[in-house]
């Protein structure tokens, strides 16, 4: 079975250097790049089963978004937003030797993506928003602003990956196994044996700073960049979301890009794409 290979660049914020580590899949050379970027207290690894069906074709590049997992952290954790990950990524594709990409983004990476996209000379050839758009539904991204900054911890892995279970139960249905790899992504043993999170707990500043007037001033940005999108773009929405709403989902679909809508039964936020009927979805946009 075909195995991805970690590997690290070196990038730059204005509190200094960082490093990000990201999980490359398929053939080093091949010039067709596929991107896929986790949401914000998720990791590379959840792309494992959509990399390994695709790396056929694409050479698949999953980063750890500054912050999580085998990345580093940033010295001022203000700057853990949209305007530093995108720095990140285009350092990152530098590094990959990547001129045209296709981008996959799972809310944070979606955001991240719809930003890249909306520059000019751009290299995102196709777009895919996984449970994602530029309004976003404030009291979903409360709750999620709202464990982000919890030091929980405890004493057994069963203990935590029932935790990650319970706060990702809006994944949907996922076998045992499924369960506990999505568990085990984000899971780390501190130095005292405790089992935490694998992420800067710091990534909350960012949510607690967010005054109104800059949340209702950021999605006006979204907008704006959504609305400069040249490139193909699907849509994906868990038709239980709570985060993305019906009636944004449909307004993306007639401004901007016009993307392609695609609803996911029995599915809030977000579809994890670990399953054969999703990774289609996207390998016939991507593909098609």
């Amino acid at each position: 079975m075909t195995e991805a290979v970690v590997k690290t660049v070196q990038c730059i914020s204005p509190a200094g250097l960082h490093t990000m580590a990201y999980k490359e899949w398929g053939d080093a050379r091949n010039p067709n790049v596929l991107v896929c970027v986790h949401g914000v207290t998720r990791v590379s690894d959840d792309f494992d089963r959509m990399a390994r069906e695709l790396c056929d074709t694409y050479r698949v590049i999953c980063p750890d978004v500054v912050g999580r997992g085998r990345s580093g952290r940033l010295a001022n954790p203000q700057f853990y937003t949209v305007p530093q990950y995108v720095s990140d990524m285009v350092t990152l594709l530098a590094r990959a030797d990547a001129e045209i990409v296709d981008w996959f983004g799972t809310s944070m990476g979606g955001l991240i993506g719809m930003a890249l996209a909306s520059l000019p000379g751009n290299p995102i050839r196709r777009l895919v928003l996984n449970d994602i758009g530029p309004s976003i539904n404030g009291a979903a991204l409360a709750r999620i602003g709202d464990y982000i900054g919890q030091d929980v911890r405890f004493d057994s892995f069963e203990e935590a990956a029932q935790y990650i279970r319970t706060i990702s139960a809006s994944f949907g249905h996922h076998s045992d196994e499924e369960w506990h790899k999505l568990a085990r992504d984000v899971l780390r043993q501190n130095e005292d044996g405790k089992w935490v999170r694998h992420y800067d707990l710091a990534l909350a500043l960012p949510f607690k700073l967010t005054t109104p007037e800059a949340a209702s001033a950021a999605e006006q940005m979204l907008w704006a960049a959504y609305d400069a999108i040249t490139c193909p773009t699907l849509l994906v929405r868990g038709a239980q979301s709570d985060l993305l709403l019906p009636e944004v989902a449909q307004e993306m679909t007639r401004r901007g890009p016009q993307a392609r809508l695609v609803e996911f039964p029995e599915v809030g936020h977000a579809p994890t794409f670990m399953h054969a009927p999703q990774i289609e979805v996207a390998r016939q946009f991507l593909l098609g």
